[in-house]
């Protein structure tokens, strides 16, 4: 009797600890937030079942938001999660290049040197605490948009201290600035700043009722700093691809292209989820694809669509290897191999220029190429492009604001 005590304990024990390993895996899986389309279910999987604790009506059920409890064989609690609904979304998606034309809100420090003066080097910038990376917004109350302006007001300064109001990891903060002469005879600050960039990536999408498109999939970064660009303004141009430098094992390949002449749209964003703006001409009868929710993607075969050379966008096979449907990451929602034999012969699988290549799976536009592996040119990252609608939804307000 004792015997079957013992072993019955044991069995006890055991199921006991896979169902809480179990349990422990599947708070991790499961994300604390999830969207649903309109009229659709929540599936987070076969063994769990989802209950709402708020009651939702069908009149707010469009823009409704409530908490679900999730449960494993409809016994165990596993979490409770926040269900956001709404309407699907359909947009045209991309696969060409464009061009990038970005403007900087202010005038970013991307160096700090020294003037050689008569009594040897000084630097003003560091005196006056500027770190790289910093905004210069505006000085004695004039606001710096432009190179030009900032080294003007250095050479009319007279050597006088000027008040700089400069940004600092999102914080305005104002210092004390005194320009020194040179051994040139001339007033100078020492400072190499960047006023503007520009380069080529890729649309992802664009909506055919207002022209609002997003591309790259990651933010526009000063090559120095590496800090994300703030924008003041920006176009973007059409781009032709003339070629591409093969990407290998510790270095990453390009796309080569030339920039066409004149705007063909303006950007209004530039975040880690993308670059985001509104076309002036875009076609409103295009075929359009739904957006994927994250919970409708699954690891396995896709596609990406990519412009390579002067035939324009085409489909190439991937795989989805790995989902991170409760990333902190933003942009890194996903990681892709590419498995396209011509994609690979020509480009050595995904490189610069590419970012922002739609990727399509099950007839949904799931996301968007962001990042290669340096180790591995067929490898990289993907983000949702759940996450870069959301950034997207934001163009309105931008717009607005911008014609008040």
């Amino acid at each position: 009797m004792r015997k079957c005590v013992r072993i019955f304990s044991v069995i006890c024990f055991f199921v006991a600890s896979a169902v809480l390993m179990f349990l422990m895996i599947s708070y991790v899986r499961i994300p604390d937030v999830m969207t649903v389309n309109e009229y659709d279910k929540i599936n987070v999987g076969k063994p769990y079942v989802c209950q709402a604790l708020v009651n939702t009506s069908a009149e707010k059920r469009t823009a409704d938001e409530y908490i679900t409890s999730v449960r494993l064989f409809n016994i165990f609690p596993v979490k409770e999660a926040k269900v956001t609904v709404t309407q699907r979304k359909y947009v045209v998606p991309g696969g060409n290049v464009f061009g990038i034309r970005l403007y900087t809100k202010g005038v970013m420090v991307i160096r700090i040197d020294g003037v050689t003066t008569s009594s040897g080097n000084v630097s003003p910038g560091k005196k006056a605490g500027l770190k790289e990376g910093d905004m210069i917004i505006s000085v004695e109350g004039v606001s710096i948009t432009r190179n030009k302006e900032l080294s003007k007001i250095f050479a009319e300064s007279g050597g006088r201290t000027l008040k700089m109001q400069i940004e600092r990891d999102g914080h305005i903060k104002e210092i004390d600035f005194t320009p020194v002469l040179s051994d040139d005879s001339s007033y100078k600050g020492g400072l190499w700043i960047r006023d503007s960039t520009a380069g080529i990536g890729t649309v992802t999408w664009y909506d055919r009722n207002d022209g609002v498109f997003a591309g790259l999939g990651h933010a526009v970064c000063d090559v120095d700093t590496g800090e994300i660009m703030p924008l003041s303004g920006g176009d973007i141009v059409d781009a032709r691809v003339t070629g591409c430098y093969k990407g290998t094992s510790g270095s990453a390949g390009e796309l080569c292209g030339v920039f066409s002449s004149g705007s063909i749209g303006k950007l209004y964003i530039n975040s880690s989820t993308g670059v985001f703006g509104v076309l002036e001409k875009y076609s409103s009868t295009e075929e359009v694809l739904p957006i994927a929710l994250r919970q409708e993607i699954a690891e396995g075969p896709a596609q990406i669509i990519c412009t390579i050379d002067e035939n324009g966008p085409a489909y190439y096979d991937i795989e989805i290897k790995k989902i991170f449907k409760s990333a902190s990451n933003s942009q890194r929602n996903m990681t892709i191999k590419v498995t396209d034999k011509k994609l690979i012969d020509i480009t050595g699988g995904i490189v610069q220029g590419m970012s922002g290549s739609p990727i399509v799976q099950n007839g949904m536009l799931v996301g968007a190429v962001t990042h290669v592996f340096i180790d591995d040119c067929t490898e990289g990252y993907g983000i949702f492009a759940e996450n870069m609608l959301d950034t997207a939804e934001n163009i309105s307000t931008l717009q607005k604001r911008k014609a008040s």
